[in-house]
């Protein structure tokens, strides 16, 4: 697989180092194991789901966690210690560990499972300080600057 050097990108662009480790954590992620395999689901314009296949779990064989940005969704299923006699075993029943890296204010708002789909749905957030706002326009005298003398309850 080719990778980027990024390293010339750091000389001008002030505060993006994070992203630039991102983008090389995604290039140097080994993904040899396609299990289990998921859809990624665009809902809304700051919404989306993940499904995850995880026939055959339970759901308390199933664990959530979001850390610092890392969603990381783990299946864990216990021994199994029965002789059973398979003639043919298609089910995979092996542990898996699937982590995706959630973008600035992404939050998990709900997770359920039905039908072998795990489904979890994520939501972005943005603070009030970073949604854009309006800004009313007066249309009255200019606003005085400070220092400015006023004469006769007008600005000079």
């Amino acid at each position: 697989m080719r990778t980027i050097d990024l390293s010339p990108l750091y000389r001008s662009l002030v505060g993006f180092d994070r992203l630039a480790a991102q983008l090389d954590a995604a290039a140097n992620t080994e993904t040899a194991s396609g299990y289990p395999p998921y859809n990624i689901e665009r809902t809304d314009e700051n919404s989306y789901r993940i499904e995850i296949a995880v026939a055959g779990f339970k759901s308390d064989e199933l664990a959530i966690e979001v850390k610092e940005n890392l969603l990381t969704v783990t299946g864990r299923k216990p021994a199994n210690d029965e002789a059973k006699r398979y003639l043919h075993r298609g089910l995979a029943e092996r542990n898996f560990e699937r982590k995706f890296q959630l973008a600035d204010y992404v939050i998990v708002t709900d997770a359920a499972l039905a039908d072998g789909l795990l489904s979890v749905a994520l939501k972005r957030e943005l603070p009030e300080a970073l949604k854009p706002r309006t800004i009313e326009i007066n249309t009255g005298a200019a606003p005085l600057i400070e220092g400015e003398k006023v004469k006769g309850g007008k600005a000079a």
